[in-house]
């Protein structure tokens, strides 16, 4: 049998020298690689990443800050009381439709200048004193009248049918939980505080505290709670809570919403259909003019230049237009065109309007 070579322990410790040498100037390079490599990424322009969490999150109000309320006169109705609210139900405190949710609180501040304008948002914990670092809160704190606070549903829905469903709904998946938690949030805030609920998808062209205990119209037949006004404990909204529950099919797109509105509608008016304009009991239907003038079938006509005075007749009997988000929000929007939305934007909600220039 042959013995080992003399020389092969010498050679063994030539080659794993080699190696060594060779993985730390590997390791070396590819430090040095990732330095460079994050210090690129660092310095990234943020608007470059598409996220609007990325945008700077300062805004100078400068000239955009409204004028102090005008005082009140004694023609017209009194103002009556209650708050406006929104609501996000989602835990997100960036919107995917950051642009159009900045302009819907903005016209609605703008709109009514002596009134809260409340936005309530599950993604805010509740023990954070101050709102995150974004553009948007930035943007909407330039307005006095907003305040923007943390949606607490158990809170919401205590002393409420609603209560018990929300507790038993957490249990179980549904497919249209969120629009159905939407649903419940509003007729709970109407029944309890009184005020006025808007979608975070309108444009507020129109003071709106003049309406009480309505709602609008949507389609023959159809009521939408996009918009909602009603005094505090109204009976209309109680009765809605009760339906909500004794009635409840999560599983039917609208069932809990729309579909809940129209058959309380009708039981308490009582009534087979809804054609145009009604009130009974004190309860106003509204003309789907009111809020609804651009039907969700038409949908892509807000990306659409229209003129002045087209524009004008299209809106003349318009509070608030709803500008059907689920289905639009994609859409690329040329802010500096003469599309209808565009002229929305520049007229009542012009902050967030300079905003969108900017990018």
């Amino acid at each position: 049998m042959l013995g080992k070579p003399s020389c092969l322990p010498k050679l063994t410790r030539v080659v794993l020298s080699h190696k060594l040498r060779a993985l730390f100037l590997l390791a070396f390079n590819f430090t040095s690689f990732a330095s460079v490599m994050l210090y690129w990424r660092i310095g990234e322009d943020p608007k470059d990443k598409g996220k609007g969490y990325g945008l700077p999150a300062e805004f100078h109000c400068g000239h955009f800050v409204p004028p102090p309320p005008a005082r009140v006169t004694a023609a017209g109705p009194p103002p009556s009381p209650g708050d406006v609210f929104f609501v996000e139900t989602s835990e997100r405190t960036d919107p995917s439709y950051l642009y159009l949710f900045t302009c819907s609180v903005e016209s609605a501040a703008r709109a009514h200048p002596g009134t809260r304008v409340v936005v309530l948002m599950k993604g805010l914990a509740s023990g954070n004193a101050s709102l995150p670092n974004h553009w948007g809160f930035s943007l909407l704190s330039c307005f006095p009248n907003v305040e923007i606070r943390p949606l607490d549903v158990p809170e919401l829905f205590s002393g409420t049918p609603l209560a018990e469903w929300y507790s038993r709904a957490q249990q179980r998946w549904e497919p249209y939980f969120l629009p159905v938690l939407s649903d419940a949030c509003r007729i709970a805030i109407m029944w309890k505080f009184g005020g006025i609920y808007l979608d975070t998808d309108f444009i507020v062209l129109k003071n709106l505290k003049n309406l009480t205990n309505a709602l609008g119209i949507q389609s023959p037949d159809l009521l939408n709670g996009a918009f909602l006004s009603f005094s505090a404990k109204h009976e209309f909204m109680e009765l809605c809570m009760r339906d909500f529950v004794e009635n409840y099919n999560g599983w039917v797109w609208g069932h809990q919403g729309p579909e809940l509105l129209t058959r309380v509608f009708k039981r308490w008016c009582p009534i087979s259909s809804i054609q145009h304009v009604l009130s009974c009991k004190g309860v106003s239907a509204l003309s789907s003019e009111a809020f609804y003038p651009v039907r969700w079938e038409d949908w892509k006509r807000l990306f659409e230049a229209i003129s002045s005075s087209e524009l004008h007749e299209l809106l003349k009997n318009t509070y608030a237009l709803h500008v059907w988000n689920k289905l639009s929000h994609g859409t690329r929007l040329e802010i500096a065109s003469q599309a209808l939305l565009a002229q929305l934007y520049s007229q009542f909600c012009p902050a967030t309007h300079a905003k969108m220039k900017m990018n």
